[in-house]
């Protein structure tokens, strides 16, 4: 019985974890779009382009995709949605930027710091996600200025999975359906606070008036 209740437990958390993750980090990249309508415009004309009129966007056409992938990646740069890494314990004695850390120390990663840190990105409050264009950086964990699956051993065991259904979300949405926001809000008014806890989610809900394009 008690197996089974664990069983069940470790469940619950990979489902819970996958799906607000996810969902978070899809109305991040949604807000961002919105936000910025020349970037907008530029994925709508990608998206169209390779669906070539079909009723949505499929897994087969992802791959042909470069700056719907590079989207994603600069939304999550912004709005990592898992601020602080797992923790880690340190096997050694190291000195680290002044700072001796001794082996046994738990240390706490900032990768919601890390991806807004203007040392490491130009204008790094600007969603441009062509800084993603033509460059080797991926999911894995390899490049450490940009972490929001984490690195390592212990990093997300569901990248593969919820970066695809991002893409698959995002891209359909996107190609679908023409989005605006109320109340006459101007696009570059969308207020993007953010409000802080285990996952980075919106201060006030994403809000807009939907309509088909087709």
């Amino acid at each position: 019985m008690i197996r089974v209740l664990g069983e069940s437990s470790v469940i619950l958390e990979a489902f819970a974890a996958g799906t607000e993750t996810t969902q978070t980090s899809l109305v991040w990249a949604l807000s961002e779009l919105i936000k910025n309508p020349r970037v907008m415009n530029k994925l709508r004309r990608e998206l169209t382009q390779i669906a070539q009129g079909k009723a949505m966007v499929s897994e087969e056409d992802l791959e042909r995709l470069p700056y719907l992938k590079a989207v994603i990646k600069e939304s999550l740069r912004l709005h990592t949605p898992l601020p602080l890494i797992l923790p880690r314990v340190s096997t050694q004695d190291v000195k680290l930027m002044g700072y001796d850390i001794a082996a046994g120390t738990q240390v706490i990663i900032n990768a919601w710091a890390i991806g807004k840190d203007p040392a490491l990105w130009d204008e790094s409050n600007e969603f441009r996600p062509e800084r993603f264009l033509n460059n080797s950086i991926n999911y894995q964990g390899l490049q450490f200025d940009w972490l929001p699956f984490g690195a390592g051993r212990r990093s997300c065991p569901g990248i593969q999975f919820s970066v695809h259904v991002i893409e698959l979300a995002l891209a359909n949405i996107v190609y679908k359906f023409d989005m605006v926001l109320p109340y006459g809000i101007k696009n570059e008014d969308l207020d993007m606070t953010e409000a802080y806890g285990i996952t980075i989610q919106r201060k006030s809900s994403l809000l807009v008036s939907v309509s088909p394009r087709f």
